[in-house]
């Protein structure tokens, strides 16, 4: 029987009344020379049968070259990669590149010459009520862009990608907002539209529990499935949204307000029918239909002064199925490496630590149990020894987790067997066994009494360069570098040698 395959709808087909303006003093200039304004722009209208209209032929109304920013450090000026690359500032009659705003980045794209030169866009910002293309010149120059020149500007195949995802991200995080709203009465604070493919996120007044986020992905769900639609209604910009009103950070909630600096005269409103009314700048899909949201089951609680917000994480789109696919794949790895199916690996991974913990544990009893018989090994020699003050170097090559820990471990155990009234000088290394210029040696110096111990350690740290410090008897610390014994050790020798002289 041939395998029947599952054809998931593409991104909707924008409808003829996706954009609508609803105000007979609001209309899109047709004099070539003057630029459209934001919230009328092309990237915006989707007047497009084709969900996201990809080019648009059109004309430059300005073209500058772009003044480069220096910033200055406390000591130096620094340039940044970006403002030494030279660029060009082009405003365009009208654009399909969406101009960053709205808690959404900007596009990238190209603009195309009359001749077919291609110039590459890097960024979009908004100046005023502009949309300002930062250009990459080629050889210094940009011909073929001069002021009335025709052009066609696109958002070329990374462009479009890059579009794509940032309109399921910006629909699925006014769909989300507007859920947590209604169903709850969780405002969103804020939210970040992160770089592709970490999940974005909605900040919230506090912490949402499992229950309540399934609850809202089955909602989102539901509408998803009904394919209630996206339009967006622009008019003049009146005296309730004019610049200056007080504003927070960019968020449903809190963001009702248009920038200070926005001088377009237009006010511009996203509503998903029967769901959610909100100004916003950004570009939107214009369905919900296959949206394919989905809330990540956590959150990360965050602290700032006296209050506590959470950030609530989602996915969409082709963040989902990048998510999905990289997760399928770690999941696979990690069953195979642990010789199981993927249902098995929570329980295995279990296994894997608590047998951990159980040699963990093992081994610092044999470590200690070894400790001991050196030290004992130790205060034999001291016994044998016949010298008034006992001196030694004691070196081991070992992989030990717990370096320092061991060598305490002997130390502690031979001051519990040395004789009251014993003189000695001890100095204990650990070397790992792959020898690298940046393997880290591990010293610990040990003295019947504080001053022989300190002068132990301030040799060390002058004549061997180790780095460390101590209290009392014991003065511990590292050493960088490829121990040999016959250099370093000799060096640790006569340093042994020269407080035995003080005697």
């Amino acid at each position: 029987m041939a395998a029947a395959a599952l054809i998931l709808p593409a991104v909707p087909v924008t409808p003829p009344d996706y954009h609508r303006i609803i105000s007979d003093r609001l209309r899109i200039p047709d004099d070539k020379s003057l630029p459209v304004p934001v919230g009328l722009l092309a990237c915006q209208r989707q007047h497009s049968r084709d969900p996201l209209l990809r080019e648009i032929s059109t004309t430059v109304v300005s073209c500058n070259a772009h003044k480069k920013e220096q910033t200055q450090t406390s000591n130096k000026k620094k340039k940044s990669s970006a403002t030494q690359e030279k660029l060009f500032e082009v405003i365009l009659h009208d654009t399909v590149l969406f101009p960053e705003g709205g808690g959404q980045p900007s596009d990238i794209g190209l603009i195309r010459s009359a001749s077919g030169e291609e110039y590459q866009v890097t960024e979009v910002k908004r100046r005023g009520g502009h949309a300002i293309h930062f250009v990459k010149p080629k050889h210094d120059q940009v011909v073929g862009l001069e002021v009335g020149s025709h052009v066609i500007a696109a958002l070329g195949e990374d462009g479009y990608m890059r579009r794509l995802d940032h309109m399921c991200m910006h629909t699925s995080q006014h769909l989300l907002s507007a859920l947590l709203e209604t169903e709850l009465n969780l405002p969103t604070l804020s939210w970040a539209l992160t770089s592709y493919p970490t999940p974005s996120y909605v900040e919230l007044t506090r912490s949402i529990t499992l229950e309540e986020i399934a609850q809202i992905q089955a909602k989102a769900h539901r509408l998803a499935y009904e394919g209630r639609k996206v339009r967006v209604e622009v008019e003049p910009l009146d005296s309730e949204n004019h610049p200056g009103v007080a504003t927070l950070e960019g968020g449903r909630t809190v963001g009702k307000a248009l920038p200070s600096d926005y001088t377009g005269g237009i006010k511009r409103t996203v509503i998903i029918d029967g769901v959610d009314k909100n100004p916003c700048c950004g570009t939107h899909l214009p369905s919900l239909h296959n949206l394919q949201l989905f809330i990540l089951p956590q959150t990360e609680s965050l602290a700032r002064g006296n209050t506590n917000t959470s950030r609530l994480f989602f996915l969409c789109g082709p963040r989902l199925h990048a998510h999905l696919a990289t997760s399928h794949a770690l999941l696979t790895d990690v069953a195979g490496i642990l010789s199981c199916g993927t249902p098995a690996v929570p329980a295995r991974v279990s296994q894997v630590i608590e047998e951990r913990r159980r040699v963990d544990k093992r081994a610092e009893e044999l470590e200690f149990e070894l400790a001991r018989i050196v030290a004992e090994g130790l205060l034999g020699e001291m016994n044998n020894s016949g010298d008034p003050a006992f001196v030694k170097h004691y070196h081991r090559t070992d992989d030990s987790a717990r370096a320092l820990g061991f060598l305490q471990s002997i130390a502690s155990a031979f001051i519990t067997g040395s004789p009251a009234q014993a003189k000695y000088a001890l100095v204990l290394t650990s070397s790992p066994v792959e020898k690298r210029s940046t393997s880290v040696t591990t010293v610990l110096a040990l003295g019947s009494d504080d001053e022989r111990t300190k002068t132990m350690g301030d040799a060390l740290k002058t004549q061997l360069g180790v780095k460390g410090g101590g209290r009392g008897v014991r003065w511990s610390g590292k050493w960088i570098g490829v121990w040999r014994e016959g250099k370093e050790g000799a060096i640790v020798e006569e340093i042994l040698k020269t407080t035995q002289k003080t005697d």
